[in-house]
C-alpha cells in the first residue's frame, strides 16, 4: 500500500512527468504508429501489394539465357563432319529463349483482378484494426477521466467527514452531543478514507491499462489532458437507420467483405478458364563453339578439304547460329474431373463470402442500433441520476444541519452521506457511459474520435 501511495505521489508531484499531457487524438495517433498488431497489418498490406505487382508482371513474356559446357568421349557425332567417330569432343553452347501465352481462358487477367481485390481487402482489414484500436484507446482514455472524477468525489467525502469530525469533537467537549456519535462519524470517515485509497488504486490501474494498450512501459513519462466534460442540452442523434446507411459505405469491415465477394467471382472465372485451350508461342536463339571444328585452309586437287587449327570463336559463333519459333496448343480433355471440382469449390467459396458480407452488414446494423439505444438510455439515466444527486444533496445538507443541532443521530447522518456519495458515483458512471456511446455513433458516421466538442475548460 505504501508503494502505491508513493507511485501516485511521484506521478502527481514530479514536474518532469507533468511536462506533457496527451490528448485523446495524440494517444490514438501514437497507437497507430507504434502498435505491433497495426505494424503487422501494414506488412500484410505491403506483401499483398507485391503479389498484385507480380500478377501484372506475369502477363509479360518470359526471357531466359543459358550457357553450357559439355565433354564427351567414346562414340560421338563430330561437329565438323557430322559423322560418328570415336574420340573425345567438347562443346560450349549459348542460348536465349522466350515464352508467351497468347490465350488461356483469360486466367492471367482474372488473376490480376482477383489479386487487386485481395490487396484492397487486406488494406481495409488493416483499417479495421486501426478502428478497433481507436475505440479501445477512447474507452481507456474515458475510463481514466471517470476514475479521476471518482477520486475527486472520494476526496470531497473525506474532507466533509473530517470537517464533521472536527465539529462533532467540539460538540462532544461542550456536552451537546454524545461521544458515541463522534465514534460513528470517525468510523464513517475511516471508511471513506479506505474508499479514497481504492479510488486512487483504480485510477492507477486505469492509467496502466491505457499505457499497456499503447505499449508504453509502466515507468514512462505519461499523463493525459483532463478536460471538464459537460453534457449540455438534449442529444441530437440521427436516426439509427440514417447512421447505418452512412456507415455501411465507410466501415472497412464492410468494404473488405465486399471486395472478397468480387475476389471470389474472379476465382470462379479462373476456375472456369481452366476448361479453355492454352495457346502459346515459344522462341529460342543460340550458337555453339567446339574445338573439334577446324578451320579449312584449302583443298587438295581431289577436292578434299585441308584442315588447320581450331576455327576462331567469333567465326564459329556466327556460323553456328540457329533460331526457332513455334506455336503450341494444349487442349484439356480429361484431368480426373479436377477442373469441375475446382469450379464447384469456387462456387461454394463464393457463396461463403457472400454470406460473410451479409453477416458483416447485419452485425453492423445491430451494433449501431444497440449503440443508438444505449446512448438514448444512457442520457435518460444521466438525467435521472442528476436529479437524484440534487435531491440527495439537499437531503444531506438538511440532515447535516439537524445533526449539528442534535435533532438526528449519527446513523441517520451517515446513511444520508452514503446515499449522496453513491448517487454522485452513479452520476459520473452514467455521464461517461453516455459520452462513450455518443462517440461510438460519431465513429460510425466517419467522424474522428475527439472530446473537443464536449470539453469546456481544462482541469488538472
Amino acid at each position: 500500500m505504501t508503494l502505491i501511495f508513493g507511485v501516485l505521489l511521484f506521478i502527481s508531484g514530479n514536474p518532469l512527468l507533468a511536462q506533457k499531457e496527451w490528448t485523446l487524438e495524440e494517444c490514438i495517433l501514437y497507437a497507430f504508429e507504434n502498435n505491433i498488431e497495426i505494424k503487422k497489418s501494414i506488412i500484410s498490406v505491403e506483401s499483398a501489394d507485391a503479389d498484385l505487382l507480380q500478377s501484372k508482371l506475369n502477363l509479360l513474356p518470359t526471357a531466359n539465357g543459358s550457357a553450357s559446357q559439355s565433354y564427351r568421349w567414346g562414340r560421338n557425332l563430330n561437329p565438323q563432319s557430322n559423322l560418328y567417330v570415336t574420340e573425345q569432343t567438347d562443346q560450349t553452347s549459348f542460348a536465349l529463349s522466350s515464352d508467351f501465352t497468347l490465350f488461356n481462358g483469360f486466367q492471367q487477367i482474372n488473376n490480376v483482378q482477383k489479386t487487386q481485390f485481395d490487396y484492397l481487402a487486406i488494406k481495409y482489414d488493416s483499417d479495421k484494426i486501426r478502428n478497433d484500436m481507436s475505440l479501445n484507446v477512447a474507452a481507456g482514455y474515458l475510463l481514466i477521466l471517470f476514475n479521476i472524477e471518482l477520486v475527486k468525489n472520494a476526496e470531497r467525502q473525506v474532507q466533509t467527514s473530517q470537517d464533521q469530525i472536527n465539529r462533532t469533537m467540539k460538540q462532544v467537549e461542550a456536552g451537546a452531543v454524545a461521544r458515541g456519535s463522534l465514534f460513528d462519524i470517525q468510523a464513517q470517515g475511516a471508511g471513506e478514507e479506505a474508499n479514497l485509497v481504492s479510488a486512487r488504486n483504480n485510477l492507477m490501474l486505469a492509467y496502466l491499462d491505457l499505457m499497456q494498450l499503447l505499449d508504453l512501459e509502466a515507468n514512462a513519462d505519461f499523463d493525459i489532458e483532463k478536460p471538464q466534460l459537460e453534457i449540455i442540452g438534449t442529444p441530437t442523434l440521427l436516426p439509427a437507420e440514417m447512421i447505418y446507411n452512412k456507415s455501411v459505405t465507410l466501415m472497412p469491415e464492410i468494404r473488405s467483405a465486399e471486395l472478397r465477394v468480387q475476389s471470389a467471382d474472379r476465382s470462379l472465372a479462373m476456375a472456369k478458364g481452366m476448361r479453355s485451350p492454352h495457346l502459346f508461342v515459344s522462341g529460342s536463339y543460340g550458337s555453339a563453339f567446339s574445338r573439334q571444328i577446324l578451320e579449312i585452309t584449302g583443298y587438295t586437287p581431289e577436292g578434299v578439304p585441308i584442315f588447320g587449327d581450331t576455327k576462331a570463336f567469333d567465326l564459329q559463333f556466327n556460323d553456328n547460329r540457329s533460331g526457332s519459333v513455334y506455336f503450341g496448343l494444349n487442349i484439356p480433355i480429361f484431368n480426373g474431373f479436377q477442373v469441375s471440382t475446382n469450379i464447384n469449390q469456387s462456387k461454394m467459396y463464393q457463396e461463403t463470402v457472400d454470406l460473410n458480407l451479409q453477416s458483416e452488414k447485419l452485425r453492423l446494423r445491430k451494433n449501431i442500433e444497440s449503440a443508438y439505444a444505449d446512448a438514448i438510455a444512457a442520457y435518460q439515466t444521466y438525467l435521472a441520476r442528476k436529479k437524484s444527486v440534487d435531491a440527495f444533496f439537499e437531503a444531506f445538507k438538511y440532515t447535516e444541519e439537524k445533526f449539528n443541532v442534535g435533532m438526528v443521530n449519527s446513523t441517520d447522518y451517515n446513511v444520508s452521506k452514503i446515499q449522496l456519495a453513491n448517487a454522485e458515483s452513479d452520476l459520473a458512471s452514467s455521464k461517461f457511459d453516455y459520452i462513450f456511446k455518443t462517440k461510438i455513433l460519431d465513429f460510425y458516421m466517419g467522424k474522428t474520435l475527439s472530446l473537443s466538442d464536449i470539453a469546456n475548460v481544462k482541469v488538472n
